[in-house]
């Protein structure tokens, strides 16, 4: 099993190309985000990840934590990597200086966040969660709960859980039967029972911080009648303390196909009667809050999506670089040599680059986006990228995460029998990231989310800005790339014209617009991710033309980007069939 490599030089490309990196400076509070802060940043990071987070790996795959009388315990080896991180500050990058935060770009987080996830997935999922919970709570909290509750959260010294899923109620959130009675002090009786809950009990932080969806007597059905609380394990004291612990425990572990070290806990609240909650905003209004947590939640998936990928890219190189068998094919001796010198292990490999350079590249203009809808000095500026980020949200979550399924099940296909087997490691990476699909927000879900809200929004000003970009860009290309100019072309074209026909689908046949939605996803996602390399290689041949950089590195770019267009991005590969079968059915 080979080790992670943290990609710090692949990384800062893409901040540079994709995450608005040179801009940064110039947005209030991020002024201190010089390139000589991120490159120290990045180089710190990389070493954490690789040194301290990946060793970890299989040791919580193959010991995963256990639940003893109501408190889960994880691996010994987690404890210590668990205080380096936490000692490092890592979770304090882009969290509020008000509570002693760093205030550095969320994109720049995201990156070193990338680095955690591929490092070692099941953990990175605990600090996802409270980043999630952090933002839900400084967005709705009262400044009470602000004051009492974020401070420890940002350090990661307590951490957060997300608890909508019930045993009735999945997607169907407004199904949920969680119960919340308000009581003559302002607080709140949580009854209910919880379940698929991430990280909801663990002895690595000194108290966790539930935000819980339940619903009052009087609320009205369905979505519209739910709250969102705060439920902590244990209750804080006016001075900041911990006081005695509150009735909420965790009952069983799931049991699951991969991520075996990240506690999945059934979640039960008031057992005793006993289980106090704060309400988190207006009561009525838990559904709306919940989603600034699951958004964020989303892009994390996104990134996760990303971190998997590259570990098992890593993974299969490293094996293709070392197994040998069969002579090379053409050559003039029967030699054996490593297999990594066979054409087909060759193109599943670069097939394995490119998509997760591809799906990187939309991630990192996502949250790049995202920084500027936060940041952006005019409301105009803060309109249109807030309209970008949201198109590319579900994109970003269910492109990425597809993609991740089809690079680990390929990096096992690289291994061969052996990556059947759970020695090589392989067959973890695939194991752990089988649940992103699934994860906040089904796939199908987030296509439908793309093609019901998000093409519409604003008027389609965001889906019609984002294609006349592509096509001034297409428009223009010269160089190394320009013999894919057409396939480009016609991939924009294709996105333009299946966009317009399902806006103008309307409710009548909001049956043949749902069939559409999961491969139109997929066909923007796969347009998208070929232009975006597209422009990375555009300035990879610039900088070669100007001695910049490190001439393998860049040239490895361009190779990359005419590797997709030409063997993998075509529209009618996945998406353009199925698509066109949905719009006429």
């Amino acid at each position: 099993m080979s080790m992670y490599q943290a990609p710090v030089e692949e990384i800062t490309f893409v901040l540079e190309t994709m995450g608005g990196m040179a801009e940064w400076t110039s947005l209030p509070g991020f002024d201190e985000a010089g390139e000589d802060l991120v490159a120290a940043v990045l180089e710190e990071a990389g070493k954490l990840a690789s040194e301290i987070i990946a060793p970890t790996n299989k040791i919580g795959d193959e010991t995963p934590p256990q639940l003893i009388e109501g408190n889960v315990k994880t691996p010994d080896a987690f404890k210590p990597m668990h205080q380096a991180f936490v000692e490092g500050g890592w979770s304090t990058l882009s969290a509020d200086p008000e509570f002693d935060g760093q205030g550095l770009p969320t994109t720049l987080s995201a990156a070193v966040g990338e680095m955690q996830m591929s490092a070692n997935m099941a953990y990175s999922l605990l600090s996802l969660l409270t980043t999630g919970a952090i933002e839900a709570i400084s967005a709705h909290g009262s400044e009470d709960i602000r004051q009492k509750y974020l401070p420890k959260m940002v350090t990661t010294e307590w951490s957060g859980a997300m608890n909508l899923t019930e045993p009735g109620a999945g997607s169907d959130v407004g199904a949920l039967r969680a119960k919340a009675d308000k009581q003559a002090d302002g607080s709140y009786l949580i009854a209910g029972q919880k379940i698929f809950i991430t990280w909801g009990d663990h002895d690595l932080s000194e108290n966790i911080i539930h935000l819980v969806l339940a619903r009052l007597p009087d609320g009205p059905a369905g979505t519209k009648g739910i709250s969102m609380f705060i439920v902590p394990k244990y209750h804080v004291n006016d001075d900041g303390s911990l006081g005695e612990r509150n009735d909420v425990k965790a009952v069983s572990l799931e049991h699951k196909l991969g991520i075996h070290a990240s506690p999945t806990c059934v979640m039960s609240f008031g057992d005793e009667g006993k289980c106090v909650g704060y309400l988190v905003g207006e009561e009525n209004k838990g559904m709306a809050n919940m989603f600034t947590m699951m958004n964020a939640a989303r892009l994390g998936v996104g990134l996760q999506s990303v971190a998997i990928s590259e570990r098992a890219y890593q993974q299969a190189v490293g094996y293709a670089t070392e197994r040998v068998q069969s002579a090379a094919i053409g050559a003039k001796t029967r030699e054996p040599v490593t297999i990594i010198h066979h054409p087909d292990v060759r193109r599943m490999l670069m097939t394995m680059r490119a998509t997760t350079e591809a799906s990187r590249a939309i991630l990192y203009r996502n949250l790049w986006a995202q920084d500027r809808a936060h940041k952006a000095p005019d409301e105009a500026a803060r309109y249109q990228a807030r309209g970008e980020a949201d198109l590319l949200t579900p994109i970003s979550k269910a492109f990425t995460s597809d993609i991740s399924i089809e690079v680990t099940s390929m990096g096992i296909q690289v291994h061969g029998g052996m990556g059947f087997s759970e020695e090589t490691g392989a067959a973890q990476h695939y194991r752990d990231c089988r649940i992103l699909p699934i994860y906040e927000g089904t796939n199908g879900i987030q296509a439908l989310d793309l093609v019901g809200r998000k093409l519409g929004a604003d008027g389609g000003a965001h889906w019609n800005a984002l294609i006349k970009e592509m096509q001034d860009f297409t428009g223009s290309m010269t160089g190394a790339l320009a013999s894919e100019k057409a396939i480009l072309q016609a991939g924009v074209d294709a996105v333009a014209s299946a966009a317009a026909q399902l806006v103008d689908n309307g409710f009548d046949a909001i049956v043949d617009t749902a069939a559409a939605a999961t491969p139109y996803l997929r066909l923007f996602g796969t347009v998208l991710g070929g232009y975006l390399l597209a422009k990375q290689a555009a300035e990879a041949e610039s900088r070669l033309a100007t001695n910049t950089g490190d001439p393998a590195f860049l040239r490895a770019k361009i190779a990359t980007a005419r590797y997709l267009s030409n063997n993998w991005f075509h529209p009618p590969h996945h998406c353009w069939g199925p698509l066109k079968q949905g719009l006429t059915a």
